[in-house]
């Protein structure tokens, strides 16, 4: 079994905003640059997020997106739910034809571990990865390196202002 992209992606935007969004409407093009995740490719994932109300967006300037309930309250297997991912760890996509049209030998060990996999990803929550240590330091690490980003872009762009012709 192998999580995909869909369902990594969706879990760490959902964390980036989870950890951003006390300061209000987080934009996808913030959580993009901080996850280095297609602007494009957000736009797809948090269609489906919010068609399963898990994020909310807000309209106009100062706009973005912000969890629909408490990031205790949204579980990892919401998530991936929520992108259409598959957990399943059997073959045959749990349909019991993996062996001439009939079940293999070790189908029911592998349905028993995609059940395993998505009980353990329904008992966490955003809430519970937000309290983890290594995960603020990541976060605050990307929070540097934005801003740092931020206020290069920022001296870049007076460079070229000032610099071009009157």
């Amino acid at each position: 079994m192998k999580l995909t992209t869909k369902g990594r992606y969706a879990v760490t935007a959902m964390l980036d905003l989870a950890l951003h969004g006390g300061q209000g409407p987080v934009t996808l093009a913030d959580i993009s640059a901080r996850q280095e995740i297609s602007l494009s490719y957000l736009e797809q994932l948090f269609s489906r997020l919010r068609r399963r109300d898990l994020v909310a967006s807000i309209r106009g300037p100062g706009g973005g997106y912000h969890l629909s309930r408490g990031a205790a309250d949204i579980y990892i297997a919401d998530v991936v739910d929520a992108v259409n991912e598959s957990l399943d760890t059997t073959r045959c996509g749990n349909k019991g034809d993996c062996q001439n049209g009939e079940k293999c030998l070790t189908h029911h060990l592998w349905s028993d571990l995609s059940d395993q996999i998505h009980q353990f990803l329904s008992g966490i929550s955003l809430g519970d990865l937000m309290l983890r240590h290594e995960i603020r330091q990541v976060a605050d690490r990307q929070n540097r390196r934005q801003s740092e980003g931020d206020s290069d872009t920022i001296n870049t762009e007076r460079l070229t202002i000032d610099q071009a012709p009157a």
